[in-house]
């Protein structure tokens, strides 16, 4: 479970760095606190699917599609 958080984060990562986006902007997009998101991206928190969800709107994808590339990346 610990890997998946992780994993989840650097996709979060991944599709902001893909967008040429700070944390700041994310965050400012999401409408969560930049620490915070930061800790996400770090997997040192365990973000509930209403926060997941926000994150894949903010990035213009769908949470399948985030939740996909997590598993992609974990395999």
């Amino acid at each position: 479970m610990t890997e998946f958080i992780s994993t989840f984060g650097r996709s979060v990562r991944h599709f902001r760095e893909h967008h040429g986006w700070s944390q700041e902007l994310l965050a400012e997009k999401a409408d969560l606190n930049r620490s915070y998101l930061g800790e996400v991206e770090r997997g040192k928190v365990i973000p509930s699917l209403a926060t997941a969800a926000k994150l894949a709107g903010a990035l213009n994808i769908s949470l399948s599609c985030l939740l996909s590339h997590c598993e992609q990346e974990a395999a």
